[in-house]
């Protein structure tokens, strides 16, 4: 077997397995846990101030991220409004829409497939020069800031939306 072919196959099925956890967090039930929440917010701002770091090599990087991430907000302010929320006598809880995140995933990994399409006959053929122009993507970029801006402000409304819900429960 080939060694170029080894890394596809060991890889592939740790991103399926990612990605049904993903889309699996689009449905259903799921408990507020302000730790993991916080810990995603803090991480998906690290990624975005590093692929933003990028903008300063190509300005034409940071106006698609920038643009992404404005759109995201704006769509994860939309999906806090459809999502439903429940407490029950221990658990503050939450009904995200699915089809915001879903299509948002599906966008994403559209993307990325279409990208490694592109690049696919480039790197078979370990050409530098002309992958080079493949690397920087505005429109990839504002796909991921779409990402990394709904994420973060998704989560930070619902963390919001749990600590009025504390303030306002009564003490026991």
């Amino acid at each position: 077997m080939s060694p170029s072919l080894v890394a596809p196959i060991v890889i592939a099925p740790l991103i399926a397995w990612r990605l049904y956890a993903r889309t699996r967090r689009h449905f259903g039930r799921q408990p507020i846990q302000p730790k993991r929440m916080w810990t995603r917010v803090g991480i998906l701002s690290a990624i975005t101030l590093l692929v933003g770091t990028e903008g300063f090599v190509d300005p034409r990087v940071a106006a698609g991220l920038g643009a992404g991430l404005v759109g995201g907000v704006a769509l994860a302010v939309l999906a806090l409004k459809l999502t439903r929320f429940e407490i029950d006598g221990h658990a503050d809880c939450y009904y995200p829409n699915p089809w915001v995140g879903l299509a948002l995933t599906a966008l994403f990994i559209g993307r990325l497939l279409y990208r490694f399409m592109v690049l696919w006959p480039e790197l078979s053929h370990n050409s530098a020069a002309s992958l080079a122009q493949w690397q920087r993507s505005p429109l990839t970029l504002v796909i991921l800031g779409l990402m990394l801006g709904y994420y973060i402000a998704y989560y930070g409304g619902l963390l919001v939306h749990h600590r009025n819900v504390l303030a306002t429960r009564p003490a026991v």
